[in-house]
């Protein structure tokens, strides 16, 4: 789909690759920043108040930078911030992405002939009107068996380590064991078009 021109500009925050892809895919032209945050300071015991609070820290993090950039400061009349964020839930635990190639195994491993969800967050900000607007999107992933080769290829390959759980659903090698997805695929990838859509309205 082409960019479109719109009245105002879209900073997507984040540097993943799927986010940028669905955006593009959305039809929006945005420039990218990424948030300077220790994630792993911010932990909720809900997966859905995680996720939630990452794109809010992500967000303020973002804001902070743009607030002491007087040229950037000029742009936010017509300027929306996009931030997310995204994790499994494996048997009621909160995965995030796997700090190893033996945690990535694993994690992989429980889903097969199993399931897992996805919880994901958006929030837009408008930077001139200050509006912020957020929601989470969950979906319910079940997997055929998973065989043992198959896992060790993903494994190898490595893009497994960058994601969430270390599970992505898209990928050529997992796509023929998955038996069913209650949700859509762009919520897992990270960014729900729709739920991306409406929130970039209401703000607007």
């Amino acid at each position: 789909m082409a960019a479109k021109t719109r009245p105002f500009k879209i900073i997507l925050g984040s540097s993943s690759n799927s986010r940028k892809d669905i955006l593009t895919e959305m039809g929006y032209d945005f420039t990218i920043m990424t948030a300077d945050i220790d994630e792993k300071e911010i932990r909720m015991e809900k997966p859905e108040d995680l996720v939630m609070a990452l794109a809010e820290a992500k967000a303020d993090a973002i804001l902070s930078r743009l607030q002491t950039d007087v040229n950037k400061e000029e742009d936010a009349e017509s300027t929306i911030l996009i931030t997310a964020d995204h994790v499994v839930v494996y048997e009621g635990v909160i995965r995030e992405k796997p700090s190893s190639k033996e945690e990535a195994r694993q994690f992989i491993k429980g889903y097969s002939g199993g399931r897992a969800a996805t919880v994901g967050s958006v929030l837009v900000t408008n930077l001139t009107t200050g509006t912020r607007r957020g929601e989470w999107d969950r979906v319910e992933i079940y997997f055929r068996e998973i065989p043992d080769e198959v896992i060790e290829k993903l494994v190898d390959e490595g893009v497994v380590l960058y994601v969430a759980g270390g599970l992505i659903i898209e990928h050529p090698l997992i796509l023929p064991f998955i038996e069913k997805v209650e949700g859509t695929t762009d919520s897992v990838m990270g960014l729900p078009k729709a739920l991306t859509e409406k929130l970039i309205h209401e703000v607007l």
